[in-house]
């Protein structure tokens, strides 16, 4: 592990050797520093796995190499010689390729459209498309990607539209691929499929950084492995590496990746009923259809699925943020389709939103004003129109302490702490009054190892009082390690309802939309055999135990 005090210097043997690297990066935004003297090295033929949490600077650091952010400080060479890039195009040109976390695809046009797209190939300022589609046969034939020339991106699964974005890095020539965060969209089966892609690319000779916070995806892919945090490089690892030992240099403490629970005690009857719901997306079309779940008290049901299949939009409705077109929602026997939303938490709802930013508070409010944002109105923390601002205070510095909130003072605005004590503030808000239902879409979303720790307990324990729980999610490993039932969802519809000890094989089957008894066929008659765990001792890992 390189450090402050012994970070090495461009030097001789930098320059004449091969690949790519990074010497003392720095990019500043204002006071904060998101990349501080980050030294990479990024060789041919390898898989440099770059880890750490949301905000560790990692896409910041990738930003900087592609061109599209200039740094503060430091250098970027290639085989040795200083490179300055101005733009992606300049970073294209000498042979950087990035597929993007968010697709940059223009959804209406071909493949072979997009592929063109910048770098049109023609003459006399008419475009050559035949030649666009001859290079897409070409590269999907050698990279068995099977992408039509002419099919439109929109129409595209979105595992297939990332291979389109993985062709236009590839059509460019690139000898070095950045792969952001490329696994939050897609199935299991997917992403052994981009494993296998990106495998395929390193074996013939070409660099690949790939960027995540997934510490299974780390261990089954790298060859090397540069650990992030805070915007600092902490130490490098081995694929040996167990998943604490990478958490623990992640977060630069121990962390326990297991939840404790004990088997839910679930009530008789369901306390939220849902059935035969349709709810239409913003275009008008059914984006949820005839959809049919029930959640108990004590119990945690978890709605797993790619992002983008109904999810967001059935807990928006059961909220009362989007009308239910047919259906029914009943909670403790009581109808509240199409209620408002205040009068849907006065009914003993909590809402933990996917986008806390824009829907779980209000970043320039104090911590002590968003932990009453839902019932500052109301006694005890109001007396008519007067706000009590000594029970206001109380309650925050009772907040605080309970929920380990990480805070200056409760006077310090939301927006100015960490992810994980922004979503242990919404938390602490909903779960600070008698609930019937708590749901919780992407619970943990850009939160710390250490963060989901504490959250992952808080959902537990409200399970245990008797809540009925509802998460959405589209981390496999968090919906196992929570939930008593999983409901998989896809297209606007539950495909099945199975028990968390279900495989990740038949998870991601039925994430792809193959019905239950399918999915467990086409599981057991996989000829690909599981992954071993690796052994790991602490020799995996390389400098200063933080």
């Amino acid at each position: 592990m390189t450090t402050e005090t012994n970070r090495p210097t461009v030097g001789p043997q930098d320059r004449a050797s091969g690949g790519l690297q990074l010497r003392g990066i720095t990019k500043r935004f204002g006071s904060l520093v998101a990349n501080d003297s980050i030294d990479l090295d990024i060789r041919p033929g390898e898989i440099h796995c770059l880890l750490g949490e949301n905000g560790a600077g990692k896409s910041t650091l990738m930003n900087v190499l592609y061109g599209l952010l200039q740094p503060d400080g430091g250098q970027i060479l290639i085989d040795g010689t200083p490179v300055h890039f101005d733009n992606p195009e300049q970073a294209m040109a000498a042979g950087i390729g990035m597929v993007h976390q968010h697709f940059m695809l223009v959804e209406v046009f071909t493949v072979a459209e997009n592929l063109v797209l910048g770098r049109e190939i023609g003459t006399a300022g008419l475009l050559n498309m035949k030649a666009a589609r001859s290079r897409v046969r070409e590269l999907s034939t050698r990279y068995n990607f099977a992408v039509d020339p002419d099919a439109v991106v929109e129409n595209l699964p979105v595992g297939v539209q990332q291979r389109v974005e993985i062709l236009k890095a590839l059509a460019n020539d690139a000898k070095y691929l950045i792969f952001d965060e490329p696994t939050a969209v897609l199935t299991p089966q997917e992403i052994d499929e981009l494993i296998a892609v990106m495998r395929s690319l390193r074996d013939e000779g070409r660099a690949i950084v790939f960027i995540t916070h997934k510490l299974r995806e780390v261990r089954e892919i790298a060859d090397k492995i540069t650990v992030v945090r805070r915007g600092a490089v902490v130490g490098t690892a081995e694929p040996t590496a167990s998943e604490a030992q990478l958490a623990e240099l992640m977060v630069g403490r121990a962390v326990s990746l297991t939840v404790e629970k004990e088997p839910a005690a679930v009530q008789d009857a369901p306390r939220l009923v849902i059935n035969g719901v349709s709810v239409a997306g913003a275009s008008g079309a059914l984006v949820v259809e005839d959809l049919d779940l029930d959640v108990a008290g004590g119990e945690i049901v978890c709605i797993a699925g790619v992002q983008g299949n109904g999810q967001s939009e059935l807990v928006e409705a059961v909220l009362g943020l989007l009308p239910v077109s047919r259906g029914s929602i009943t909670l403790d026997g009581r109808a509240i389709s199409n209620l408002k939303p205040k009068q849907t938490i006065d009914a003993g709802v909590g809402y933990v939103p996917e986008d806390r930013q824009h829907d779980g508070f209000v970043g320039t409010f104090t911590v002590a004003e968003n932990l009453v944002l839902n019932s500052f109105d109301e006694p005890p923390y109001a007396r008519g129109i007067a706000l009590d601002l000594a029970r206001i205070r109380s309650n925050a510095t009772d907040r605080v302490a309970e929920f380990d909130i990480r805070t200056e003072s409760i006077d310090t605005p939301v927006s100015s702490l960490s992810g994980g004590n922004q979503q242990k503030v919404v938390l602490a808000r909903e779960l600070s009054r008698p609930l019937s239902l708590l749901i919780a879409s992407q619970p943990t979303r850009g939160v710390d190892v250490g963060a989901i720790e504490f959250l992952h307990r808080r959902l537990v324990r409200e399970r245990d009082n008797g809540t009925a729980v509802l998460i959405v999610s589209t981390e496999l490993d968090e919906v196992a390690a929570l939930a008593d039932r999983i409901a998989v969802m896809y297209r606007g519809r539950i495909v099945g309802v199975v028990g968390p000890d279900t495989s990740r094989e038949v998870l991601g089957l039925m994430m792809a939309g193959v019905g239950l008894d399918e999915a467990r066929t086409l599981a057991s008659t996989a000829t690909a055999p599981a992954k071993d765990e690796a052994p790991a001792d602490d020799a995996a890992l390389e400098g200063n135990r933080p």
